[in-house]
């Protein structure tokens, strides 16, 4: 079992190294200082490992011990917390929508708390609070920079080496605050489980984070990079350099935070700095915020269903999940079908 414990856990790096680190790069490459999109995913791999080596250690100790006792973890539990986790991330990934991963790897302890009746609610609370205020923080600083930088406008000075060297170097250390807080999602409960210590787990992660950002976040670096808005490379400066800056603040204190959300919501501020409010309007950023309400409870959810069934057998407990599950599903479609008739009765003037 630990053997698969490791192996979900390694599939479950892949995808963060898809989503999350390679939304670091997207707004380099938007900018179009990195035209090749394998040029900017090697340097994101690149600062992943760094970042994970030099200073994740401290997001594992929470992921590993901070949410849920540490001694409730066992094998079984580690492979549904990661499996809940990594479909919620794989299903995002399908949808190049640039997910958080500490948000379903949150989810998914908080699921195993819930039906284990243990958790440190002072600790989530925390966490929760952070989820709110660092992605907040990064929109007023991005937003603020970027009216500044239109009261100054030069677009001569944009096809500036110095401006190019230094918004490279902002993405690098964005992926490398990646590297950071999102390696722990992957291995920190293999961690707390005591399948793996914390130096070979922060090792094992970061190449895998490393290697699914190369291989697997072309189409995430292209939502984030060009999809949301379109930035100047003083923007690029200022998102990429905002979000690795927090982001690594955060890391340093041990919290797990939404990486992809601090970059999204930089970029989104870019864009309403330029354009006002109808940068919300896009669809795509529509569909990125309600994917970020949705997948730390879907992750939780799962979790939550897998240890009632196959951990303790509660197969009420199971049903009656299933039955709000389902119950919500339908009324979201009522709820749609409702919205289409009467659109439809709009534009045609009758009736059924």
């Amino acid at each position: 079992m630990a053997a698969i414990a490791i192996l979900v856990s390694l599939f479950f790096a892949l995808n963060i190294g898809a989503s999350g680190a390679a939304a670091s790069m997207g707004v380099a490459y938007g900018a179009g200082v990195i035209k090749k999109r394998y040029i900017a995913l090697l340097i994101c791999a690149a600062g992943v490992i760094l970042g994970a080596v030099l200073g994740g250690g401290e997001v594992v100790k929470t992921i590993s011990g901070g949410i849920v006792p540490k001694n409730i973890i066992t094998v079984n539990l580690v492979i549904i917390i990661i499996s809940s986790a990594a479909l919620s991330l794989f299903l995002a990934n399908l949808m190049a929508i640039p997910l958080s991963t500490s948000e379903v790897t949150v989810g998914a302890v908080v699921g195993v708390g819930v039906a284990c009746h243990v958790l440190y609610i002072k600790s989530i609370l925390v966490i929760a609070a952070f989820w709110i205020f660092i992605p907040a923080a990064a929109f007023f600083i991005a937003y603020a920079a970027c009216r500044l930088l239109r009261r100054f406008k030069g677009k001569s000075s944009e096809k500036s080496t110095v401006l190019s060297v230094l918004l490279i170097a902002a993405g690098f250390f964005e992926a490398f605050s990646a590297g950071m807080n999102n390696v722990a999602n992957a291995v920190g409960p293999l961690v707390a489980a005591s399948i793996m210590d914390a130096g070979t787990g922060i090792w094992s992660g970061a190449l895998f984070v490393a290697l699914g950002a190369v291989l697997l976040g072309g189409r995430v670096l292209e939502t984030n990079g060009k999809k949301i808005t379109n930035m100047t490379k003083k923007e690029g400066i200022v998102v990429s350099g905002t979000g690795a800056f927090l982001v690594i603040l955060s890391s340093i204190f041990g919290l797990p935070v939404p990486l992809t959300q601090v970059t999204s919501t930089a970029i989104m501020a870019s864009g309403a700095a330029k354009n006002g409010k109808v940068v919300f309007q896009k669809n795509i950023v529509k569909r990125i915020v309600k994917v970020w309400i949705v997948s730390p409870l879907v992750s939780l959810t799962i979790s939550y269903i897998l240890v009632k069934l196959f951990i303790q057998s509660d197969f009420y407990s199971t049903f009656l999940a299933l039955m709000v599950i389902a119950a919500t599903v339908g009324v979201i479609s009522l709820t749609g079908a409702v919205k289409k008739e009467k659109q439809s009765i709009h534009e045609q003037g009758g009736g059924i």
